[in-house]
């Protein structure tokens, strides 16, 4: 049974730092895609980073290019999400998800996912 669970949300002024965890179960990193992505009031789903299963390349949104970080541990069965330069704009709840199948571009796409977790808010203060 695939399982993730994310935790590190928190409220946080504009121009500080953030770290989330998703913790992970049921698959491992080299048959599962993984990504992150959020969701602001009123609006779509947006992917952040995703890592590929097939060549561990990682790709990231236009929107944090430069300032978000996605890593993994494969060891503790985690990925994270390393938030820096954080805006009021991040304010969102943010997901983690993984899924066998997922095509891998130039970008992630949220539609290729199937399975999420509950997702963390973050709140980011001006």
């Amino acid at each position: 049974q695939v399982q993730l669970v994310e935790s590190g949300g928190a409220l946080v002024q504009s121009g500080g730092s953030l770290r989330l965890s998703c913790a992970f179960s049921g698959f491992t990193l080299d048959d599962y895609a993984i990504g992150w992505f959020r969701q602001a009031p009123g609006k779509e789903l947006e992917a952040i980073s995703c890592i590929s299963d097939i060549d561990g390349r990682t790709v990231y949104g236009d929107s944090v290019k430069g300032r978000f970080t996605m890593s993994r541990d494969n060891d503790k069965r985690a990925v994270y999400l390393q938030m820096n330069s954080l805006k009021p704009e991040d304010t969102a709840v943010y997901y983690c998800a993984a899924d066998p199948i997922v095509v891998l571009g130039s970008t992630c796409v949220w539609r290729q996912f199937d399975n999420w977790g509950q997702g963390t808010q973050v709140t980011v203060s001006s």
